[in-house]
């Protein structure tokens, strides 16, 4: 039996590699994410919907961090897009649907139960069909800029509108209306509806203007804080009432590629029918007999 030399090639083939710290940062960024979403389901339990409400929020803000700063930092990785969707199902599928059900759907029942339940395995199939289609290639340039369904982390925020009202002060809406409403969202999260994404926008500021953006950031984090839940209230409404202009400008991007692909057609019958790598002859100024 060969005694254990650790300085051996094959053992050392057989190491990890050392991660760098910036392939590590996202994924803390992620799992903090998921934190705050296991943390919400158990304030929910207790009773305490505000910071569980609260604790949604705040997930959904790291979430929209996480990937951003992975691109920025080039700390990309298959384990940390595969944490992401481990963190959405849990944050925005799970967490919500027990958020509404402790709050006011339990007083159906089994139907509360269900329409909690269809909410939080819709948001597990919008994931995971994203996940399929993401590099799908036979979609046309103009879809990057759209999501199918509704994302997992609007779908969240949206479906706590009920939530947001009764905070406010308003009267509560009849179970029986918020259970139809949480089916809705969970529909349009699975829908095939194009939603306006914005992903390919690219954003710059001019220099002049850098310093009122940070006012006007700082400004909206400041109204968020001080009136949470009027900002999440008109936010859900605005939000809902977006989505068909989304619809409508990718059925226009759609219709003017259907128009220029025939265009296009045209153009490539219009050539002539030329071997390939041989040329038209040249205008030929010689008399007939020199041909």
């Amino acid at each position: 039996m060969m005694p254990y030399d650790p300085t051996s090639p094959e053992m050392r083939r057989r190491r990890f590699r050392p991660i760098p710290v910036r392939m590590l940062v996202p994924n803390v960024i992620t799992l903090l994410a998921i934190c705050a979403g296991l943390t919400a389901i158990r304030l929910s339990i207790e009773g305490r919907m505000e910071l569980a409400v609260g604790a949604i929020v705040f997930a959904a803000a790291l979430d929209g961090i996480d990937g951003r700063i992975a691109r920025l930092i080039k700390g990309q990785s298959k384990f940390g897009a595969e944490l992401d969707s481990l963190a959405d199902f849990v944050n925005f599928g799970v967490a919500p649907g027990l958020i509404l059900y402790f709050w006011q759907l339990h007083e159906l029942r089994n139907a509360g139960w269900i329409a909690a339940m269809v909410f939080a395995i819709s948001g597990g199939l919008r994931l995971a069909r994203f996940n399929a289609t993401m590099d799908d290639p036979n979609k046309p340039p103009f879809a990057a800029n759209f999501f199918t369904g509704v994302p997992a982390p609007a779908g969240a925020i949206t479906v706590l509108l009920p939530i947001y009202i009764a905070f406010l002060g308003l009267p509560r809406f009849p179970v029986v209306l918020t259970a139809f409403y949480t089916l809705l969202i969970a529909f349009l999260m699975v829908s095939r509806l194009p939603v306006f994404s914005g992903k390919t926008m690219r954003m710059r500021v001019p220099p002049e203007l850098v310093l009122p953006v940070f006012v006007g950031v700082i400004f909206f984090i400041a109204l968020l804080i001080g009136y949470p839940w009027y900002i999440l209230s008109v936010g859900s409404a605005l939000y809902l009432l977006s989505l068909p202009f989304g619809w409508k400008s990718y059925r226009d991007h759609e219709r003017n590629a259907a128009v220029a692909r025939p265009a296009d057609g045209a153009a490539a019958t219009s050539a002539p029918n030329l071997p390939p790598n041989i040329s038209e002859p040249a205008h030929d100024d010689r008399p007939d007999r020199l041909h």
